[in-house]
């Protein structure tokens, strides 16, 4: 039951069980407002046993004023508010996945009302099910590779003859261009190698652009992969590419997660399109 002036934003879809209900008690949503788990039906028996009834959405309301479209349209320009409902958005996911198997959703996926939410959830759920079923005991991890401001530059030069200005400038640029192809070409042969190893351990594979501006720094991100990896590769998986890393000292390979599997998600069932939470 929705409060007045609220809609319900669904943050994931994950299998209702007694346990996940009593955790997400203590839990709060976007703007410090109770969770709740919120079944194809309205009833308050307890969960069905088969996967299929147990769906539900995890959720809580939002003020209409701030997440009807017009508004959202407006927020989506405010980083500071899309920083905090992403960050927000992503901690109720984390918190689900550490508990059941999850299916994450966009940020800023909102439905006029309850029942209106569980049309949405009884329209997929053949889908979401199937899904829940594939990423059961799976985590998704990152694997980057980043080249750093020092490897791009040239080695010091010997002392040289003296040359004329314009001269020196065109060695100095043919040094720099030839110490960053050889770094590009390092960067080409870590992440065929990378790409090798995951594919003993990892079940999928999506290849994200690089990320660009403050996520990155100084540094360069030329691969950005995120992997579906069963529970129990997770520690050969990290091990062999922390392994596979020391073989390449111009680079920085660095492997994140544990992640809800964001990456390999159902698109969000509504009208709203919004980015993904930030990992």
């Amino acid at each position: 039951m929705n409060t007045p002036g609220s809609l319900t934003y669904v943050y994931a879809v994950t299998h209702r069980t007694g346990p996940l209900g009593e955790a997400l008690a203590g839990l709060h949503g976007i703007g410090q407002t109770p969770l709740r788990l919120l079944p194809l039906t309205a009833e308050t028996e307890p969960a069905p046993s088969t996967s299929l009834a147990s769906l539900a959405f995890v959720a809580s309301d939002v003020p209409e004023q701030d997440f009807n479209e017009t508004a959202l349209k407006n927020h989506f320009e405010d980083l500071d508010w899309l920083e905090h409902v992403a960050r927000t958005h992503h901690d109720v996911v984390q918190a689900v996945a550490a508990r059941a198997p999850v299916l994450p959703l966009r940020m800023a996926t909102v439905y006029q009302d309850d029942h209106r939410a569980r049309q949405a959830l009884a329209a997929q759920q053949d889908v979401f099910s199937q899904r829940l079923d594939q990423l059961r005991a799976h985590t998704e991890y990152g694997v980057k590779i980043y080249l750093t401001p020092e490897a791009t530059q040239p080695p010091a030069a010997a002392p040289a003859p003296a040359a004329s200005p314009g001269k020196a400038y065109l060695q100095a640029r043919r040094a720099q261009r030839h110490s960053r192809d050889a770094v590009y070409q390092q960067a080409e042969q870590a992440a065929e190698t990378l790409e090798t190893i995951a594919s003993r351990h990892a079940t999928q594979r999506v290849r994200h652009a690089p990320q660009r501006g403050e996520l990155t720094g100084p540094e360069e991100n030329v691969v950005n992969d995120a992997y579906l990896i069963p529970d129990d590769q997770a520690r050969p998986f990290q091990a062999a590419i922390a392994d596979a890393a020391q073989h390449y000292p111009d680079l920085r390979i660095e492997v994140t997660g544990p992640w809800a599997p964001y990456s390999f998600a159902m698109p969000a069932a509504g009208p709203t399109d919004a980015p993904e939470p930030p990992p």
